[in-house]
């Protein structure tokens, strides 16, 4: 006998209570509401905790207190989900429109991970990130699942367990590789626009893309030894491309369209 609602709506928040805002209104204005929803604010200090007493009676759970980081907080709202698959639309992401739900709510039903498609939004523009139908190794080492549009099965926390939240960037991650390159979990790409992920240029970050790449070998080198050395040489590349991107030239060039954008 299948219990709890099809789906929990995960969202964590800590001192962003704009962007909380923006995602409370896309939630609870859903045409389609048969959803669990779950809110872990990390105790801010913003004016978050008053609007989420404005909402209460439109959220199924909610705490604020103080947390250890993203993923810890992200494991709080896992810990107290109840639905067959979790969805973490973060304080300032959205769902794409009002009838984002209703619209897609009969794609989730059986394989383990269903993802879908982002809006992108940067300072002055945005863009629509797509997806691959087929998932590779190679795919995931580059890139990864987007959390604000991927639905998970709840039960392969049971398997994998919850976030490592020993990591500060990767942890999302680290779970979608696992999840595919090791336990063999089903998955299906949805090519529709789902939700909207605001880009605040934290993952753009040299020094954050430094410690994204630390993270990610030490995954590698733990659970896929076999894979080092060739993990090794993409990383390598991959610190080249950011310097080469950072740089006055590049971008000099680039803006009078003497070379493409790579």
């Amino acid at each position: 006998m299948i219990k709890g609602p099809l789906f929990s709506i995960i969202t964590i928040n800590y001192n962003d209570c704009v962007g909380l805002q923006r995602t409370l209104d896309s939630v609870v204005n859903q045409s389609y509401q048969d959803f669990e929803y779950v809110v872990i604010d990390g105790g801010s200090d913003d004016g978050s905790k008053d609007l989420l007493d404005l909402y209460n009676d439109k959220i199924d759970y909610c705490i604020s207190e103080k947390d250890t980081g993203v993923y810890n907080a992200m494991n709080k709202g896992l810990v107290k989900a109840t639905g067959q698959y979790v969805l973490f639309l973060n304080g300032g992401d959205h769902f794409y429109n009002l009838n984002t739900l209703e619209d897609n709510y009969k794609k989730i039903h059986s394989e383990d991970l269903v993802y879908f498609n982002i809006s992108v939004a940067l300072e002055n523009e945005s863009y629509i990130k797509t997806y691959p139908t087929e998932i590779t190794f190679s795919y995931l080492f580059k890139d990864t699942l987007p959390h604000p549009a991927t639905f998970i099965k709840k039960t392969l926390f049971d398997k994998i367990g919850l976030y490592d939240e020993g990591l500060k960037i990767v942890s999302d991650w680290k779970f979608f590789i696992l999840a595919l390159a090791k336990y063999n979990a089903s998955y299906r790409y949805v090519n529709t626009v789902f939700s909207t992920f605001y880009f605040d240029g934290i993952s753009s970050d040299k020094e954050n893309v430094d410690v994204q790449m630390s993270e990610r070998q030490s995954v590698i080198d733990s659970e896929f030894s076999i894979l080092k050395k060739d993990t090794e040489e993409l990383i390598s590349l991959k610190r080249l491309m950011v310097d080469l991107k950072a740089s006055r030239k590049i971008k000099w060039l680039t803006k009078f369209k003497l070379i493409n954008k790579f």
